[in-house]
């Protein structure tokens, strides 16, 4: 490569709304001359689909192909990309009888495309094709598929030589989106189904994680009975670190929940106390906050930032009221939610 230089008609930035304006121009006729009767005809092929939807394309195509093939699966429409070099060395073998293949190519003339259609048909899997050439091998094999034609409108590239797909497969993504989002729709995709498909995302966190993943039970649970004195409630506190204690009587049955400010009360209004004299019954509150184990988490969050005063924890309860563990404001934060 030569001695990089600036341009010297253009500044950078310049070249950069020039891009814009080319690719935005590519979008705009795309969206003018695209047929809803064809849109709407791939749009029932892709949902009717009884095997897998497959795309696939060649070069810059192919990674756009792979973006729309990551974007339908992540919207409820279950998609494979497929390499158009592999599939003509073995691997056109994962196309099957009542699939579906979403083919992306410019000129719709690729030799690695072409080596392929004849199988494809062999196969008859429709061809929904996303082209700028109307006129192409690519055009022809779709209709004679049973399939679709959405053309792209694209009077050139941002690339001043004409050459470096840029608005095209830009062109291509925005279609490939469209589809999907069309798609999304269609099945009622809700975020709570979005977010199943993306459990380690922030959102996926917030939809997914319930309070029964993040509570503490069993032997971790700082518990006294009503009639444990208050030597026993704070021996009981300092050993499980929440701050706190539950109070059950022997039913099982959440009684109450005695905190560092209910024992610091206590000690104010009775600096000679004898800890072996009082009860965890007699300091209590009888009215905890709690929540139940189904519950998701961000739901617990934003219970114990409602609270006037907040709270640092809830007391869980399954679905008979049954205690059953504790939550922490800490453990919430710590799995990611907010």
């Amino acid at each position: 490569m030569g001695k990089q230089t600036r341009p010297e008609h253009s500044s950078y930035f310049e070249i950069a709304k020039e891009t814009f304006r080319i690719e935005s121009g590519a979008l705009a006729r795309t969206i003018e001359h695209l047929r809803a009767d064809s849109f709407d005809r791939a749009c029932e092929l892709l949902l009717g689909v009884a095997g897998r939807v497959i795309v696939t394309g060649m070069g810059k195509s192919g990674h756009i192909a792979r973006k729309i093939a990551s974007t339908l699966s992540s919207t409820g429409t279950p998609a494979f990309f497929l390499h158009p070099g592999e599939a003509a060395h073995g691997d056109l073998g994962i196309l099957q009888s009542g699939d579906v293949i979403l083919i992306l190519s410019k000129s719709g003339e690729s030799d690695e495309l072409f080596t392929i259609l004849p199988a494809l048909a062999s196969i008859q899997v429709p061809i929904i094709a996303i082209t700028a050439s109307p006129h192409s091998k690519l055009v022809d094999a779709a209709n004679s598929s049973n399939g679709v034609v959405l053309l792209i409108t694209v009077a050139e590239e941002a690339c001043p030589h004409d050459l470096a797909p840029t608005a095209s497969t830009t062109a291509s993504l925005v279609l490939g989106d469209a589809l999907a989002m069309a798609l999304l729709h269609a099945r009622n995709f809700t975020s709570a189904d979005f977010a199943k498909l993306h459990p380690a995302g922030a959102l996926g966190r917030r939809l997914t994680i319930s309070v029964r993943d993040l509570m503490s039970m069993h032997d971790k649970i700082p518990k006294v009975k009503p009639d444990a004195t208050i030597a026993e409630v704070m021996l009981e506190m300092s050993a499980k670190r929440f701050g706190a204690t539950s109070v059950v009587g022997a039913s099982g049955l959440l009684e109450g929940i005695i905190t560092d400010g209910d024992l610091r009360r206590f000690f104010l209004a009775n600096p000679s106390a004898d800890m072996q004299a009082h009860y965890a019954f007699s300091i209590m509150t009888r009215t905890p906050r709690t929540i139940t184990q189904d519950a998701l988490a961000i739901d617990a969050l934003h219970l114990m930032e409602n609270t006037t005063p907040n709270v640092m924890h809830l007391l869980v309860l399954d679905d008979k009221a049954m205690f059953v563990g504790i939550v922490h404001l800490h453990d919430i934060v710590r799995a990611g939610i907010s």
